[in-house]
């Protein structure tokens, strides 16, 4: 049988990807302004991040205009969801012994 920290997502083993997951769980769609904000990150490093999620099918990137202006919204997908909590049960799990 594996030891739990080996059954720990790999795609959640930095702290941003943590952080993008927990903000979007916790709202159904979040801007890339507003994401970039809570996480208090720069463009470069969050659209790193998240292009690792999306990758990974976790994050689903919405682009469009408002008027002139670009807009990006991310949602987690049900894979994403699915996967955070699976390892945030590993994690609870591993803290109680």
């Amino acid at each position: 049988m594996k030891h739990l920290i080996h059954t720990l997502n790999k795609a959640f083993d930095h702290r941003v990807r943590l952080g993008v997951m927990a903000v979007l769980l916790a709202n159904e769609s979040v801007s890339f302004n507003d994401l970039k904000e809570a996480l208090d990150l720069t463009d470069g490093n969050l659209a790193s991040h998240v292009a690792a999620l999306e990758k990974a099918e976790y994050v689903l990137v919405s682009k469009q205009f408002i008027g002139k202006k670009p807009n990006t919204t991310y949602t987690a997908t049900a894979a994403g969801k699915v996967a955070f909590q699976q390892h945030l049960e590993t994690l609870e799990k591993l803290l109680r012994g």
